[in-house]
């Protein structure tokens, strides 16, 4: 059946997908909802395919709203009829209805469904439909494989003619910036290790922030081959690349409703790594109160996902799960983290040793798990190349190959900032170190976007310390953001002593 509406020009645009937007009584009366397709048609020679959004403030009925990619592009004038049809209802929009049914789903309708959120043609409320549907029933392992599996497939694929090794943290703890001595160390024995990694959300950094402080991060694919193929590594920001597209709309919606179970965050790291052919995966998951993942049955349960998931894609996947009471390391933001590890690789006097050795502690594991050595030998092995001075050349290296500037020296990376010390108001041993309270102090401060804003840290949980001794210094750039920092670390008891 077709109907005849008059065209409204809306200034509303997607970027790239068309959308045209009905009165959302009349879309009903005509059987016609959110992400369904409609065809439109104003001649013979001006047909095109638009997904569907309805509003009762914008379109009245009678009217049918044009988004810009439309109208301006067909050269539609207001006032202009055109004959609008519903399409056959997209495979995808049926599989949500399926899920949200708690029914199982096909791989076909899976690839439909994830091709579709890859592609702008769902709506964001029909995908975030998708995203809640694991909610209504868990989906079954099979369909975790098939999800994981179709993310990796609609996307860009890194393909070597070797195999490769990665490690992937699932985030959550404050510094802990061990992927770039992790990378080093690998690449420095001659195993590729091309490293995507994410910059910061609800954190004062993440990899590619860090890494932003060194050299450029944002790459497209081609150059990325030819930067692992000059060094065996990596250290880039992924959102640079298409690899696995469908999961980045995910995050989006899922991230205002606080929507993210274990089984979405396993499928989307798995899809990635297998994009990028991985067959050894480290990943580091930190446990603690004030963490992502809270305790150690949790991690337990986390654990046993990633290893079935790992094997139906032929991919070794070892767990790290480390009880976390503290940072790792001693800075936290995006220029400290990469003093840190600039530290660690130089081997300079002041440098965090348990960043270092947790760095060493999972690169050895990696180096177990990929036969390189016997197991119980990849720490040592992992040291040497740190104490050698072999993990900074191959860092200096990547560094360089990215276009950065040769030959940092850590203590040169911190410029100009403001500081504020921190001290306790009482003396006692430190019971609790508030990662959360960490990372909302660092973000008033201006992290991750100033990249020399963040917090030193001083004490470490366990410890005595006496009234008026240093806990934390805080940095910003000006006096203003400090102030702001300043006033969340009045909110925000971090250390707390007993």
């Amino acid at each position: 059946m077709a109907y005849f509406l008059r065209c409204k020009n809306l200034d509303f645009s997607t970027g790239n997908q068309p959308v045209a937007m009905f009165n959302e009584e009349e879309a009903d009366n005509y059987g016609i909802h959110p992400g369904d397709r409609v065809s439109l048609l104003w001649s013979k020679s001006k047909k095109i395919i638009a997904s569907v959004d309805v509003s009762n403030k914008h379109v009245k009925s009678g009217e049918i709203g044009l988004f810009e990619e439309i109208w301006q592009k067909h050269k539609v004038e207001l006032g202009d009829i055109v004959e609008v049809s519903l399409e056959s209802r997209p495979l995808s929009v049926e599989t949500i209805k399926k899920k949200m049914l708690g029914k199982p789903a096909t791989y076909a309708e899976i690839y439909a469904l994830i091709e579709d959120i890859s592609e702008n043609r769902l709506s964001e409320v029909m995908t975030t439909y998708y995203a809640a549907s694991g909610f209504v029933k868990e989906f079954s392992e099979q369909e975790l494989y098939y999800v994981a599996k179709a993310m990796a497939e609609t996307g860009e694929q890194f393909n070597l003619t070797t195999k490769v090794v990665d490690k992937h943290s699932v985030g959550g703890l404050a510094g802990n910036r061990i992927t770039p001595i992790i990378v080093s160390i690998i690449a420095s024995l001659g195993i590729y290790i091309p490293k995507t990694s994410s910059r910061a959300i609800t954190s004062p950094a993440g990899t590619a922030d860090t890494m932003e402080v060194l050299c450029p991060v944002s790459f497209e694919m081609d150059a990325i081959k030819q930067i692992v193929k000059k060094t065996k590594a990596c250290l880039v920001w992924g959102g640079g690349v298409k690899m696995a597209p469908a999961d980045d709309h995910i995050i989006k919606v899922s991230r205002p409703l606080a929507l993210e179970s274990y089984d979405k965050m396993i499928v989307s790291i798995m899809a990635k790594k297998v994009a990028m052919g991985v067959d050894c995966l480290i990943v580091d998951v930190p446990v603690g109160l004030s963490c992502k993942v809270p305790t150690m049955k949790d991690a337990k349960i986390i654990e046993e996902k990633f290893k079935r998931l790992g094997r139906r894609f032929g991919m070794k996947v070892e767990i790290m799960a480390i009880k976390a009471t503290e940072p790792v390391g001693e800075g936290v933001g995006p220029a400290l983290e990469a003093r840190d590890l600039l530290r660690v690789v130089q081997q300079h006097k002041f440098r965090p040793i348990d960043l270092e050795n947790k760095g060493c502690k999972l690169a050895g594991r990696l180096l177990e798990m990929k036969g390189y050595c016997k197991k119980g030998k990849g720490f040592e092995i992992a040291k040497k190349q740190i104490i050698s001075g072999a993990a900074w050349k191959k860092l200096n290296e990547i560094i360089i190959a990215q276009g950065g500037k040769k030959d940092w020296n850590s203590e040169e990376v911190m410029q100009e900032y403001q500081r504020y010390e921190i001290h306790a108001k009482k003396s006692g041993r430190v019971k609790f170190i508030d990662n959360k309270a960490i990372n909302e102090v660092c973000m008033n401060l201006g992290a991750p976007i100033d990249k020399y804003a963040g917090m030193h840290i001083h004490a470490r949980y366990g410890t005595k310390v006496k009234k008026g001794d240093k806990l934390f210094t805080m940095y910003a750039s000006s006096e203003e953001r400090l102030k702001l920092g300043i006033l969340g670390a009045g909110r925000n008891i971090i250390f707390h002593i007993g």
